[in-house]
């Protein structure tokens, strides 16, 4: 039986936060960052997220594919509209990576290293990824997707031939299955909390 994310759970623990008010999950889009701008309207505010219990074409950096095992990880897509310069994107993707490694750290007691320019890593192995994406506004603040992928129950056959000694899930660093249901509210809720102080939303 599948460990299933529950939107309106989610969602009930963000009322007045700027990431989490909308949340949405989806089965199996092929990339969160797609379809993130596919449920977006000019008006949809930002702090819109979705997620996916599959991708079927996840991706990272520099076109890299991004496996995603069927619910058993964190792969999904904030919509932001952050004041910075579509140059400045960078600070996005540290923001993200830094709030990632610090749920991490004091959640599950292990100490992550951040490899740039925008991945984690355990043991010197891969366990999350950031993948950011900016289109400019004429006259509104640039739209920015961040999109955010995290292994988290996944054995070690889970992951292809190829990255078996390259790949790590929470799971296999801690010996026990994580729930990702209060591991996402963790995360999205420090999320939230970086962004506002970091990049000036109010709640």
């Amino acid at each position: 039986m599948l460990d299933r994310l529950i939107a309106k759970e989610l969602q009930a623990h963000f009322p007045c936060g700027t990431i989490g008010q909308r949340i949405i999950v989806l089965e199996q889009p092929g990339s969160t960052n797609d379809a993130i701008l596919q449920v977006a309207t000019a008006n949809s505010k930002e702090g819109l997220v979705l997620f996916a219990e599959h991708q079927t074409a996840g991706r990272g950096q520099r076109g890299n594919r991004w496996e995603s095992a069927a619910g058993k990880g964190l792969w999904f897509s904030i919509l932001l509209r952050p004041k910075i310069q579509i140059n400045d994107s960078g600070r996005l993707t540290i923001w993200a990576i830094e709030a990632i490694s610090d749920v991490i750290r004091t959640e599950f007691s292990l100490e992550p290293t951040i490899k740039l320019p925008n991945a984690e890593q355990l043991y010197g192995r891969k366990v999350a990824g950031v993948l950011v994406e900016m289109r400019a506004q004429e006259k509104a603040p640039h739209l920015a997707v961040g999109g955010i992928g995290i292994t988290v129950n996944q054995s070690s056959d889970d992951f292809p031939v190829d990255l078996q000694g390259r790949a790590i899930s929470l799971a296999m660093a801690l010996g026990q299955r994580v729930d990702r249901q209060k591991f996402a509210v963790a995360l999205l809720r420090n999320l939230d909390r970086t962004y506002r102080a970091q990049l000036g939303s109010k709640c």
